[in-house]
């Protein structure tokens, strides 16, 4: 009893916070059957999520209500995105299949498949452009680029990267840019107006070091770019300068420190809320808890968590999908801050609301009152 009183002591819930809890949980599947990315539709009518069953079921990110299922990958989906604007009910997905397939929502049916050919598989994609006519696929050390338009494959390059591409991303306001991102540690910028090829159109590069899990975009004009590796640590960069502005090798470290659960096992993804250049990265523990820590990498720091959710999941939690004001979600989500998936096969919907079933979750009122202006961030399925 002591020690209870002594740990709430030495780690108080901050005054400025809503408590909140496990609004709704769904079980996708039985078995041991993974939840991996989570992402909505433009209009918020439904959310997507990918399974380890090689298929995606849909879902109202409102009610939580299954709305269908679409298969045809005959390996993991290691990424889905409601990408084309001019087609908001087209869910596109990537496999290590070596397939990207576009799925119609509305009946739950594919509409068309890019293929990367034998033995190939695709890690990652991004659509942009200066058209917004490409499609950029990350492959075995290749990029490989489809006019998705006509379904013809255009261009590939294969001499920046010599292992798997995680990551390959549309820089946002500047559509002609395509940032990939690599095991082999290396990030490179390319230009991908004309003719692409390797020779003409390597603008930078940048060594991380170590392995690349997943990279975004964020500040002003979108100019800082933030970097995960597979060991856990966090990079900040400036990519139009090539300058790196932070290394945080013990992230992991630095956010178990600052709560009182168990060890930060792993980083999920990085939250940026759409303007100015407040960034959360958010962590979790085997358990299934997860916590939104502020990164200041001017200081190299990772501060106390701004958000805890808790009692929801049993095990890994591979992706979150916030719909609170911080995000742009939907007005109408009547107090829901978010969604997350995990190797527990569970769904589990989070709401601001107070819950006597959750005593382990609180938001600050500084994390969700903030800009709505946000771009969603995806989750890859990592190695």
């Amino acid at each position: 009893m002591e020690e209870a009183m002594e740990m709430e002591v030495e780690h108080p819930i901050p005054n400025s916070i809503k408590r909140f809890g496990l609004k709704n949980s769904i079980q996708t599947n039985f078995g041991d059957d993974y939840v991996f990315q989570i992402v909505p539709k433009d209009d918020w009518t439904s959310m997507a999520v990918s399974l380890s069953t090689n298929s995606v079921k849909l879902y109202s990110p409102m009610t939580g209500q299954y709305q269908g299922e679409c298969k045809g990958h005959s390996d993991t989906i290691n990424q889905i995105a409601f990408s084309v604007s001019s087609a908001p009910h087209v869910l596109h997905s990537c496999s290590s299949d070596g397939t990207i397939r576009a799925w119609d929502t509305r009946i739950f049916r594919q509409v068309s498949c890019m293929s990367a050919g034998y033995s190939q598989e695709i890690f990652s994609f991004s659509f942009g452009g200066s058209s917004d006519n490409l499609l950029a696929a990350g492959s075995k050390s290749q990029i490989l680029f489809w006019d998705w338009r006509t379904e013809k494959q255009v261009a590939f390059l294969e001499e920046s990267h010599v292992e798997d591409i995680t990551q390959v991303h549309f820089v946002p306001g500047h559509r002609n840019k395509l940032l990939s991102a690599s095991v082999d540690g290396l990030m490179c910028m390319f230009n991908t107006d004309g003719d692409i090829n390797d020779d003409d159109h390597l603008e930078s590069v940048i060594n991380v070091g170590t392995s690349i899990g997943k990279v975004g975009f964020f500040g002003d004009n979108y100019q800082k770019l933030w970097c995960l590796t597979h060991i856990e640590s966090l990079s900040i960069w400036d990519w139009k300068d090539e300058r790196n502005e932070s290394n945080i090798p013990e992230a992991r470290s630095l956010a178990s420190d600052s709560w009182a659960l168990d060890h930060v096992d792993y980083f999920i993804d990085c939250h940026y809320p759409g303007e100015g250049e407040s960034l959360w990265a958010i962590g979790g523990t085997n358990g299934g808890a997860l916590g939104y820590f502020p990164v200041n990498y001017r200081e190299g720091t990772i501060g106390s968590p701004e958000a805890i959710l808790g009692g929801g999941h049993t095990g890994v939690v591979r992706s979150v999908l916030p719909m609170s004001s911080m995000n742009g979600g939907p007005a109408q989500s009547r107090g829901i801050f978010g969604w997350t998936g995990g190797e527990d096969g569970r769904l589990c919907c989070w709401s601001s609301n107070n819950s006597i079933e959750v005593n382990r979750a609180w938001i600050s009122e500084a994390l969700v009152m903030r800009s709505s202006k946000s771009r969603k961030k995806n989750r890859r399925h990592p190695y």
